[in-house]
C-alpha cells in the first residue's frame, strides 16, 4: 500500500558518473543495483559521498559495483508496516526495496512509512521507545515522531 512501484535501477557495471546522472534525471536519492536483471544491492547519495567523493575516486572510472551496499535488505509485498519499520531500524536502513519471488516490485522508505498514516507514527513511537533510532534514521524519526 505504501511502496513506490516505479523503481529506477542501474546495472552494477555502470559508472558512478552515469548513476549520478540517472539519479539527477529522476530526482531520486537511491538506485537499486542489478546484475543480469536481478537486484543485488542499493546505492545511495550517501554511498557516493562517502565511497567516491570523500575518497577522491574518479566517478567516471568507479563502477557502481565498487560502492554498492549489500547484501540487499528487502521487504516482501505482504509485509505489514510495523514489520517493515522494525526491519529498517534493526538493519539501520532508510530505504527498503520490495521483492516478490526475487523480482523487484517496489521501494518503500522510512519517510514513506511516516507519511502514510497516523498508525505508522504510533508504530515508530513504539519502536523508538524500545530501541534508540539509528543515527542516520534519527532525523526522520525525530521529524515525524514528536
Amino acid at each position: 500500500d505504501v511502496m513506490v512501484e516505479d523503481v529506477v535501477t542501474v546495472d552494477a557495471d555502470t559508472s558512478v558518473k552515469k548513476a549520478v546522472a540517472l539519479m539527477n534525471k529522476y530526482e531520486i536519492g537511491c538506485l537499486i543495483v542489478t546484475k543480469r536483471g536481478k537486484p543485488v544491492g542499493i546505492v545511495t547519495e550517501r554511498d557516493m559521498l562517502t565511497r567516491v567523493l570523500a575518497e577522491n575516486r574518479n566517478p567516471e572510472e568507479t563502477q557502481v559495483a565498487d560502492i554498492v551496499s549489500r547484501p540487499l535488505v528487502f521487504a516482501e509485498p505482504d509485509m505489514d508496516l510495523e514489520e517493515a519499520a522494525r526491519l529498517m531500524f534493526k538493519m539501520k536502513v532508510k530505504k527498503l526495496p520490495v521483492l516478490s519471488d526475487g523480482r523487484l516490485v517496489g521501494l518503500v522508505t522510512l519517510t514513506d512509512l511516516a507519511r502514510f498514516q497516523p498508525q505508522i507514527i504510533k508504530i515508530l513511537r513504539k519502536i523508538q521507545a524500545s530501541e534508540a533510532a539509528p543515527k542516520r534514521m534519527k532525523k526522520v524519526a525525530d521529524y515525524y515522531v514528536v
